[in-house]
């Protein structure tokens, strides 16, 4: 069915057992959030609260929980705009078979955004910013957040609907320095579609309009998600993935969607910025204050009963993971049609999506070379680095499909020991130094600034993989040691104090490890943390760890390593410094005060009974 609301949405989900109610108080500073995370851990349902401490609205969260509740809100659309999809790829096959594609081709009739001249239920009532839903997901954030707004502007050299940009930027509602009502905190990096109509509008000397739109169709919030290219409204998606079109009209020169839950307008001047955040992010650390454009808000709308959306993000996985599977599902192969050579890529969620990337490839040059080595590969490699958000990857592997035909970027672990049974790390690493990376990751020493590594394997196994590492005699530095997987290696050392002496630690590390060359011969890759039992429970804290916590250029050295004609190498293991450093940012902990809040309503007679 076509959703006309978030509130068609829910109804459809409790009457098929996807959704229920908590109709305790609560609160939106901490608890809300607290809630939220318990059941999403559980893969519980959908949540709609009821009774939200000081605010007059409902909220609802953990809509897209999982991938199961995803299928079933698009039920009726979803094979369509895959098939849209597809047959954009392909024309021809819509030539050819008109009736058998012709659900697809109306679902693109749905694309197209409708003006409306009346019946906009978002325009029921004004309010204020303060009486809002004030959600704070975590004890360190610098205010209350909007986790899922949909933040709509326009180019203001070619305006209207066709030519707008809708993307998912955190707002930040209070704290700071923010005047209250009047001012709202907006992060997004200029790169993004609203940065370059921000930049557009800075060029003339004029204010950026922005509306966000809250709530709606659940279609709208995936839209804001969803990779589209430069230049196509992402209105236009919103549309055909809800089955209905995107309604809008204009309020005092600004765009408004009709079937919203909520609204706020405000303009963004040029160079107005404020400190925005600290603000717990989906890498499981907090973002930090810096400054970011501040918007002057102008009105706030509502409809009758609205309901505030939200999620919270944290470590992965997290709700915003069964997003990036429902676009994984969507796109299909979509992706390695637009990049010769890629066969499959993988946004590693458990490393934070953007830290880590595991690709393959073809290897077609040079065929009549005995030895074979990384050479296609490397070309798609610098592809990949240059295309949409994979630009921000900070680790890049890649490997050659001719060398395994049944390897997936899914098997984590057995992705890796393919990479490390071929890998020639004298050869195979290539890093970018002093480039820019992910906003949100703090491994480098300045914001969005650090360091790139492609590590690239193609040819014969060089080496077998051990299991176990086997040696009695102590190393100096060295508190425990333990196999992650076959191949790895974490070594625990003392906490990083500086750079001097980490950099005096684990040159003697490398030293002391080349004096037992036999002992690694079967480890290729070791990684030094602060603790070695937690990152050997689970291949997503081994992940998370490495991939987050270190920056390549800075924290990879190795055993034998050496420098020839600029290019960095080592004869024996890869050693990344994967400890905690004085730059990073403190990672999300949660507040066991409001953890025991949460417990009542797991209690018998709570909502939560029998779920949490």
């Amino acid at each position: 069915m076509a959703y006309k609301s978030i509130s068609d949405c829910i109804n459809d989900l409790e009457k098929n057992g996807h959704l229920i109610r908590i109709k305790e108080e609560v609160d939106a500073e901490l608890e809300m959030a607290a809630i939220h995370l318990r059941v999403f851990e559980k893969n519980g349902p959908a949540l709609l609260f009821e009774n939200i401490k000081g605010s007059e609205f409902k909220a609802v969260s953990n809509l897209f929980g999982n991938m199961e509740r995803s299928r079933f809100i698009f039920k009726d659309t979803l094979e369509n705009v895959k098939n849209l999809i597809r047959l954009k790829s392909n024309l021809l096959e819509a030539i050819k078979h008109p009736i058998k594609n012709s659900a697809a081709l109306f679902t693109a009739w749905n694309a197209l955004p409708k003006r409306q001249i009346f019946g906009h239920p978002v325009l029921y009532k004004e309010t204020s910013i303060d009486k809002l839903p004030q959600l704070k997901c975590w004890k360190g954030d610098g205010g209350p957040f909007v986790t899922l707004p949909l933040v709509y502007t326009e180019d203001i050299d070619k305006p209207g609907v066709m030519n707008s940009n809708l993307g998912m930027y955190r707002i930040q509602l209070g704290g700071n320095d923010y005047i209250q009502n009047k001012e709202v905190g907006l992060h997004y990096q200029l790169h993004r579609g609203i940065g370059v109509h921000q930049s557009k509008s800075n060029a003339k000397g004029q204010p950026l309009k922005v509306s966000i739109f809250l709530g709606g169709p659940p279609s709208h919030s995936l839209a804001a998600v969803m990779p589209l290219p430069e230049g196509l409204s992402e209105l236009t998606f919103a549309g055909a993935m809800g089955g209905r079109r995107f309604r809008y009209t204009y309020e005092d020169g600004y765009c408004i969607s009709s079937d919203a839950d909520f609204v706020i307008t405000g303009e963004v001047y040029p160079n107005e910025n404020k400190l925005e955040g600290p603000f717990g992010d989906h890498l499981g650390y907090y973002s930090l204050k810096h400054d970011f454009p501040v918007m002057r808000v102008h009105k706030v709308y509502h409809r009758k009963d609205a309901i505030w959306p939200f999620t919270v993000v944290g470590r992965p996985p997290q709700e915003d993971t069964s997003f990036g599977a429902l676009i994984h599902e969507i796109t299909g192969d979509e992706l390695p049609n637009q990049i010769p050579g890629l066969k499959a890529v993988n946004a590693v969620d458990a490393a934070g999506v953007h830290p880590l990337l595991l690709a393959i490839g073809s290897e077609r040059y040079t065929p009549y070379i005995k030895e074979r080595k990384p050479s296609e590969i490397l070309t798609i490699a610098n592809h990949i680095l240059g295309f949409g958000q994979m630009s921000l990857a900070k680790y890049l592997f890649i490997v050659a499909q001719e060398d395994n035909a049944n390897l997936t970027v899914y098997d984590i672990p057995a992705y890796f020991a393919h990479v490390l049974e071929r890998i020639d790390f004298a050869r195979d690493l290539h890093f970018q130094t002093n480039t820019s990376i992910d906003t949100l990751d703090y491994s480098g020493k300045g914001l969005n600034s650090g360091s790139k590594l492609v590590i690239a394997a193609a040819g014969n196994k060089k080496r077998e993989l051990a299991s176990a590492f086997n040696y009695e005699n102590a190393i100096d530095g060295v508190v425990k040691i333990k196999p992650v997987m076959p191949g790895i290696l974490a070594i625990e050392m003392g906490k990083y104090k500086n750079e001097q002496e980490a950099h005096n630690e684990i040159k003697k590390l490398s030293e002391n490890l080349s004096a037992i060359p036999e002992k690694l011969k079967g480890f290729p890759l070791i990684v030094v943390v602060d603790d070695v039992d937690f990152v050997s429970a689970t291949i997503n804290n081994f992940l998370w760890v490495t991939f987050t916590r270190s920056n390549p250029a800075a924290d990879i050295s190795g055993v034998n390593e050496f420098t020839e004609n600029k290019h960095w190498g080592c004869k024996g293991s890869l050693i990344i410094d994967a400890r905690i450093k004085p730059h990073h940012a403190p990672p999300l902990l949660k507040d066991p005060a409001i953890e025991k809040r949460v417990d009542r309503l797991g209690e018998k007679g709570g909502s939560l009974f029998g779920i949490i």
